[in-house]
């Protein structure tokens, strides 16, 4: 029998208005200078003055870093970094999206290191935490919040790339549904169907686990039963903190098994095309398991028996594919495009795209199914 773990931040706090718990975590720590990860959009919102009124009523001193890049390159994690060591703090809050935890995540492993970012990119093994984080996400999808993972472009292979290490877990995380009670729609869509993807990437992946099992069927349960409600609903708060609660799960997951192909397939198209990662991930999702269908259609069959208490299907084939009709369904309701055309991706790029994808084994060789040159290039055929 094989062995198996997972690793989980320590304390992590849910529910409308936790947020208010960021008190008595600075206390606990005794910070006395602390760094806040955030982004324009998210300044622009005021999301981050909730943040810091909390920061402000203990007295607390930090400094605020805005301009972070959206799905930022190592170039850019490099730049931040002399900003940040500049200013000599002690603890990293993060809120925002997935960009924004990743580098928060990066920055806890470089404060002072003796190695670089590159240096990571070639073995993440060197890393250690100099630094703990704080994660506040703002979108309901990432699950970076929950992840050891932190995803950086590479400009010049124009591909994303993931360096993994069990120091980038976080050591607080603050789920508060009240950080995307305003999230625009397509990011509700874009961000909920990335989670989506993690939990039954997981869930299919070969090195899933019993733990990572039950995380990414409790995260393909809410989010499948709750993303339309989220999505057309603002005001729905119970569903907003479903989605939240689902991509937290799916995080967990992710660090306990892993993506596949779906997210092997989708890197090249954020690295070169900078197309978001939600939506290049929700293009590729119900081609990739459609591919992945034979190999895997008990797992989704029990994805639809967790989805489906009072289903009247019977098979497994038939369970499987109702599985990847509803990714399919909820794509086209959330408005999302299902092709790359619009986003300037042309028939003659696919030869980029296939070596790109070829190159992200550590994903490919999670899926159950093996892809051939031919296969890959087949999926984007697809898509184009």
């Amino acid at each position: 029998m094989k062995t198996y773990q997972v690793q989980v931040p320590p304390y992590v706090y849910g529910g409308e208005g936790c947020i208010d718990r960021i008190k008595e975590i600075i206390i606990r720590e005794a910070s006395k200078r602390i760094i806040v990860f955030t982004d324009n959009g998210i300044c622009s919102t005021g999301i981050l003055d909730i943040l810091l009124r909390n920061l402000d009523e203990i007295k607390a001193h930090y400094k605020v870093f805005s301009n972070l890049a959206t799905e930022p390159s190592y170039r850019d994690i490099e730049n931040l970094m002399n900003e940040v060591e500049n200013y000599n703090g002690d603890i990293i809050v993060a809120i925002g999206g997935g960009s924004v935890m990743d580098a928060a995540k990066l920055c806890s492993l470089l404060n002072n290191a003796a190695y670089t970012i590159k240096d990571l990119l070639l073995d993440p093994t060197k890393a250690e935490k100099h630094m703990k984080s704080i994660m506040i996400p703002t979108t309901c999808g990432t699950g970076s919040e929950a992840t050891c993972n932190a995803i950086v472009l590479v400009p010049e292979e124009d591909l994303k790339i993931g360096i993994v290490n069990s120091s980038m877990i976080p050591d607080y995380v603050i789920l508060d549904p009240l950080m995307i009670k305003k999230l625009p729609k397509s990011l509700v869509a874009s961000t909920g169907i990335d989670a989506l993807a993690h939990a039954v990437e997981c869930f299919t992946s070969k090195k899933a686990t019993p733990f990572s099992d039950t995380y990414a069927l409790a995260s393909a349960k809410l989010i499948f039963q709750n993303i339309r409600d989220a999505y057309s609903n603002p005001e729905n708060m119970e569903a907003k903190n479903n989605m939240m609660l689902g991509a937290f799960y799916g995080g967990l997951a992710i660090t306990a098994s892993g993506t596949t192909a779906v997210h092997a397939l989708s890197y090249p198209l954020g690295g070169k095309y900078h197309i978001p990662h939600g939506v290049s991930n929700a293009i590729m999702f119900a081609h990739v398991m459609e591919f992945n269908k034979e190999a895997c259609k008990d797992r989704l069959a029990d994805i639809y028996d967790v989805i489906k208490k009072d289903g009247n299907l019977g098979e497994e084939a038939e369970k499987a594919q109702y599985v990847i009709d509803e990714i399919s369904d909820i794509v086209k309701f959330t408005d999302i495009p299902t092709s790359l055309e619009e986003f300037g991706v042309k028939p003659e790029d696919i030869d980029f795209l296939v070596n790109a994808a070829a190159k992200v084994t550590r994903l490919l060789s999670n899926n159950r199914r093996e892809l051939s040159l031919e296969d890959i290039r087949s999926i984007y055929k697809k898509v184009l």
